[in-house]
């Protein structure tokens, strides 16, 4: 462990965008703790990155975070650390009508879209709110600034990501703090979201999508987002086309209404 190094944190980073994303930080010669369920997925990425660039550190963390005491402790098992930029990706989707979806499955994706993230930003703003180069970077959706139809419940955990990152950018940004809060918001992209969302084991983008992005495309999207000063990176879901912008949603910042603080 080169606790004396810096660290970008990855979670879902077993596949899709948190398996291309660590990838393309691999290039920029970034360290890596590497967060998901699934170990062996982990192992393989971690080998395809050092043969690429032997130089890195690399640690693999086998977790479930949709466990609120697993993210609590995962974080502590990271104090050692230095961490340079927290992305929290893991999340997935479920298209259903809000009568007809599965509960138990509504209520994983909760913990995993809304209750993991918060955990993980919220630990991550205490600890490194001031200092220098860091960044928290937050995967929402197209759908967390558009409500999909039959994807209510999981544009709504989306639309909790988009409005608490950028209620937190705005609220870093007037403290003077220098840690920045970032969303990403991707639209259609082909990775295991089309299979999970749906509960089916075949899943083809090119027959369901007319206009979709692979993983590689976000992730290199990302990298825009992290190279940038803006706070949102988005792809509108009807032109298709990614975007850089100050935040979106209307902001009581300076109004005459808000609650009075002595």
């Amino acid at each position: 462990m080169d606790t004396q190094g810096k660290y970008t944190v990855i979670t879902g980073a077993s596949s899709g965008i948190g398996y291309a994303t660590a990838k393309v930080f691999a290039k920029r010669k970034k360290n890596m703790i590497l967060v998901a369920r699934r170990e062996n997925n982990l192992n393989e990425l971690k080998s395809e990155i050092l043969q690429e660039v032997p130089e890195l550190d690399i640690v693999i963390k086998a977790v479930d975070v949709s466990v609120s005491q697993n993210a609590h402790q995962l974080y502590q098992e990271l104090n050692p650390y230095q961490i340079e930029t927290w992305i929290n990706n893991a999340g997935f989707g479920s298209y259903d009508s809000v009568s007809d979806q599965n509960l138990e499955k509504m209520e994983m994706m909760l913990r995993l879209n809304v209750e993991a993230l918060t955990i993980f930003s919220s630990l991550y703003v205490r600890d490194y709110r001031d200092v220098e180069g860091t960044q928290l970077i937050n995967i929402s959706s197209a759908g967390g600034y558009t409500i999909v139809p039959t994807a209510v419940t999981y544009c709504a955990t989306k639309f909790f990501v988009s409005a608490f990152t950028e209620g937190l950018a705005r609220e870093l940004k007037e403290a003077n703090a220098k840690l920045q809060a970032k969303v990403l918001a991707p639209a259609a992209t082909k990775t295991e979201f089309g299979k999970v969302a749906n509960n089916t084991s075949k899943y083809d983008y090119d027959k369901i999508f007319s206009r979709y992005h692979t993983s590689d495309e976000i992730a290199n999207f990302l990298l825009q987002l992290y190279d940038s000063n803006l706070s949102v990176g988005r792809v509108d879901r009807e032109a298709f086309e990614f975007k850089l912008s100050k935040p979106l949603f209307d902001y009581a910042g300076n109004s005459k209404n808000n609650q009075k603080v002595n």
